[in-house]
């Protein structure tokens, strides 16, 4: 770390980096809002119990969209399906994109590393070291040209669109300054708030929204600076313990979905020193992101909720192939789809065989059961499971 803050080139033509935490406090209220919808459905997420099985989908769901997003703002063209079978070891890309399966699975490695340090280290420390070995991760093996540059302070300028980096000699010490001013007291919550959680999370976010867009204006490195300002942001959520593990990708998957306005955001942080800006439109979001992650969750428990209760409503019956039949009918029906009664024997392919056998008055039987159970609603329309069931139980046990 380097000793002192002496005057550097960088002062004069890059004004706008100047390591300064101050200018959160002028967001508007709208922005500090979410920051408390961002706390609450955190603060929901972390507590609400899941099973392993549906706890692991959940944070493998989120690591590939992340490494989807993060690669893809870059311009790599893989699916969020194919990074998937990249995670699971079952997709080779042709040879002629070899190069992006690779970049996918540093940053999934890379992911994982980071993961493994913070759960050795809790208080995992920052520092200009770790920022170029995040770099050196992402590059790795993509391109066998520049291996000698991986994780390397750039010696050259470097031009990302119409914006400039500072001058080569200054970023070691931007990198040193930088992993000191993220881990200083700006962003340490202020001792006797009344809400002290709270406000660390909001410090926890600003930090890795101004930890981003300052690689993104530093541009340390020759090459992978997106990659690794989203690495940099990825572990500052994930140490603070206050953002789920399935949360920390979100604002990278919110760049990706709005590219444009992305680039848009950092382009003005630096030509009109929009800091604010870039900050509104990370939390904005981090909240919309969190909203889809809740929905997700509670369609999760409803399913559960729904199957131990088609269960337990289907005890009442004498165990036999018909009501095993019908037991297999009702959780066939898709939530909140409609299906016409004509289609309803050819749901799945053991329903088929079943009623291809029985005929179609089994089938009405099974149907009138259901229905007289209170487990399917029988219209012109069509067919449908009363999951809805649920989502009333629900709300009258949090009353």
């Amino acid at each position: 770390m380097t000793g002192s803050h002496e005057t550097r080139e960088y002062t004069d033509t890059h004004p706008w980096i100047d390591f300064d935490a101050s200018v959160a406090s002028r967001l508007g209220a709208q922005s500090w809002m979410r920051f408390g919808e961002a706390y609450a459905r955190c603060a929901e997420l972390s507590g609400t119990p899941l099973a392993p099985a549906m706890a692991d989908a959940l944070h493998q769901h989120a690591l590939i969209r992340g490494a989807q997003a993060t690669v893809a703002i870059e311009g790599n063209t893989l699916t969020v399906e194919q990074v998937a079978s990249i995670y699971a070891g079952e997709f080779s890309a042709p040879q002629s994109r070899a190069y992006q399966e690779r970049e996918v699975r540093n940053v999934l490695e890379a992911f994982e590393r980071l993961d493994g340090m913070v759960m050795e280290d809790g208080n995992l420390h920052l520092s200009a070291e770790l920022i170029c070995e995040m770099n050196r991760w992402v590059l790795d093996g993509v391109d066998p040209d520049a291996a000698s540059a991986l994780g390397t302070i750039r010696t050259h300028s470097v031009v990302v669109g119409p914006y400039v980096g500072p001058p080569a000699r200054d970023c070691w010490h931007l990198l040193e300054r930088l992993a000191e001013w993220l881990d200083g007291d700006d962003f340490r919550p202020t001792s006797g708030e009344s809400d002290e959680n709270r406000d660390a999370f909001a410090r926890t976010v600003l930090s890795a929204l101004l930890a981003h867009l300052y690689v993104a204006w530093i541009l340390p490195f020759a090459d992978g600076n997106g990659r690794t300002a989203r690495l940099l942001e990825y572990v500052i959520l994930v140490r603070s313990g206050m953002v789920p593990l399935a949360g920390a990708n979100l604002m990278a998957n919110h760049f990706n979905l709005t590219r444009d306005r992305y680039y848009a955001r950092l382009a003005a942080a630096s030509r009109e020193r929009d800091v604010l800006g870039f900050l509104a439109y990370g939390i904005e979001g981090l909240v919309d992101g969190l909203v889809e992650h809740s929905a997700a969750v509670r369609a999760q428990h409803l399913g559960l909720a729904w199957q131990s209760y088609v269960a337990e409503t289907m005890a009442r019956f004498p165990t036999s192939p018909a009501s095993e039949r019908q037991r297999a009918l009702v959780m066939a029906l898709a939530p909140g789809e409609k299906v016409p009664r004509s289609d309803i024997a050819g749901l799945t392919p053991q329903l088929a065989q079943q009623y291809a056998r029985t005929g179609p008055r089994t089938l009405a039987r099974d149907l009138n059961r259901l229905e007289d159970a209170g487990l399917i609603d029988v219209s012109t329309e069509g067919i449908s499971a009363r999951v809805d069931l649920m989502s009333a139980f629900l709300l009258r046990t949090s009353t």
